[in-house]
This record gives C-alpha cells, sequence and structure tokens, in this order.
C-alpha cells in the first residue's frame, strides 16, 4: 500500500470551545462538561477512564481526546484551575460560613443529650 505524502487529519474532533457555553472553556462537544473537569477527575482524583465514561455517559474517545487537549495545553488548563480556586477564595472570603467551631460544638452537644 503506498500512502499520500499529503498530510491529512484522521482523528476525529470531539474538544470544542465556543463563547456562549461554559465561558468559552475547551468541552467535550455535544456535552457541558469542559476539558479541566475530565482532567480533575482523572489526573486529580485519580478516577480511571472507565468510571468517567460510565458516570457521564461519555464515549473512551472522548475521554481521552480531553487528556489529550490537556497535555497539548498544559498552562491553558493549569491558569483555568487557578483562576477557579482563586474566585473560589474570593467567594468564601465575602461569604463567610455560619457553621462556626462553637456552632458545631453546640449541635454535637445537642446530638448527645
Amino acid at each position: 500500500m503506498r500512502y499520500n505524502r499529503q498530510m491529512a487529519v484522521l482523528a476525529q474532533t470531539h474538544i470544542v470551545a465556543t463563547p456562549d457555553t461554559m465561558s468559552g472553556a475547551p468541552r467535550i462537544a455535544g456535552h457541558r462538561i469542559r476539558v479541566q473537569d475530565i482532567v480533575f477527575w482523572h489526573l486529580k482524583q485519580g478516577r480511571g477512564i472507565g468510571q468517567i465514561v460510565d458516570e457521564y455517559r461519555l464515549t473512551p474517545a472522548e475521554v481521552h481526546s480531553a487528556l489529550a487537549y490537556y497535555y497539548d495545553h498544559v498552562d491553558e488548563i493549569e491558569a483555568a484551575f487557578e483562576a477557579d480556586r482563586n474566585a473560589a477564595q474570593e467567594m468564601a472570603a465575602g461569604s463567610p460560613s455560619l457553621l462556626t467551631p462553637e456552632r458545631i460544638a453546640a449541635f454535637r452537644q445537642s446530638l448527645n443529650g
């Protein structure tokens, strides 16, 4: 068999980014699952590919495409993680928890009678 010397794109595109969906974050086509979500579940939480496929009704190819996208865009995705962490910290600082240690202790004591 002889191959054409011109380059052909063979991979199916599973990753899309549209400005009006998920704030333009790269995501699985046809889903609201970001590449960042797949990376978090698999690399940071240690969930297996099969578990992610089953839980979120994805194909193995979609999950692997998200991971491949991550490895091609590590700085971009890690910056998104950092932005999310900063946003969570700002939100927490502006809305302190009502569950103070004193309230937790009082609740526990009320359970013990």
